[in-house]
């Protein structure tokens, strides 16, 4: 698969992940749009008005100014950018703020596909914040957040699903590459270790803690890791996105229990 080819599934992914948060935005009364979600100091509205703004920028709008002030629940500058578009948008309807969403998705797919980019490496000329993203990193990491935020709402309204779709499992498999980084970076397990996650879903993830001190994914689960977890989508995609705990029993560690525990601890890679 060619860079063309890789870049242009990832569009397809957040395209359909895009089009599965509105229509559950649509769904919910607006009533419930000031429920909280687990992310701190956020509700429904502000996870769509967040989504509407970057989506907005990346659609070619200017960047927004807005005096968030100091938000408890913030740290740090990606935090305070983010609370721009939520700042912005507190006065908007539900229908603005969904309108708003598909109209800045709906160009920005429609540019894709028209000048669909080739180089992976390249740097976008649009981006939000200033972050330093290659296309790759930007558009993989598109359907990522939008989905994550889909379960957001889900969670905060007690509408369960969307866990078998194509942005679930990107999502998850995603993820799932981050527990190199976790084994050696947050836990500092000792050379040797390997590690399994056996996901409902999706094939096994292995790693081990290689030489050189760095996480290296195998291509294959060793016959005995040092330590096996096993669990459902939902309960990873909880505890890697730094939501909210597994349901109880849902997560099963094999081997190592201490060592298993502290990664399950460890495992939040994404605000």
């Amino acid at each position: 698969m060619d860079d063309r080819e890789e870049l242009a599934g990832y569009v397809e992914v957040w395209w359909q992940a895009v089009n599965d948060f509105l229509d559950l935005l649509a769904s919910v009364p607006e009533e419930q749009w000031g429920t909280p979600t687990d992310l701190p100091g956020w509700d429904v509205r502000a996870v769509a008005s967040h989504t509407a703004h970057l989506e907005g920028i990346l659609a070619g709008g200017p960047e927004e100014t807005a005096d968030v002030g100091e938000p408890p629940h913030v740290t740090g500058f990606m935090g305070l950018y983010t609370e721009i578009g939520v700042a912005n948008r507190r006065d908007a309807s539900p229908e603005a703020i969904i309108a708003e969403i598909r109209a800045a998705a709906t160009a920005r797919h429609a540019a894709l596909l028209a000048d669909p980019p080739t180089d992976g490496s390249a740097q976008p000329a649009q981006i939000f914040g200033g972050v330093p993203w290659s296309w790759r990193t930007l558009l993989r990491n598109r359907p990522l957040d939008i989905w994550m935020h889909e379960q957001d709402v889900r969670r905060a309204v007690g509408r369960p699903g969307g866990m078998d779709s194509v942005p679930a499992r990107h999502t998850a498999e995603y993820l799932a590459e981050s527990l190199g980084f976790v084994l050696v970076k947050k836990v500092g397990a000792p050379t040797g270790t390997t590690l399994v996650l056996d996901m409902a879903g999706s094939a096994p993830f292995a790693f081990t803690v290689n030489d050189a001190r760095r996480g290296e994914r195998l291509p294959e689960p060793p016959a005995d890791p040092t330590v096996t977890l096993q669990m459902d989508r939902e309960s990873f995609i909880r505890l890697a996105g730094g939501r909210c705990a597994a349901e109880p029993g849902a997560v099963v560690v094999e081997g190592d229990r201490e060592l298993g525990d502290r990664v399950l601890a460890s495992l939040a890679t994404t605000p």
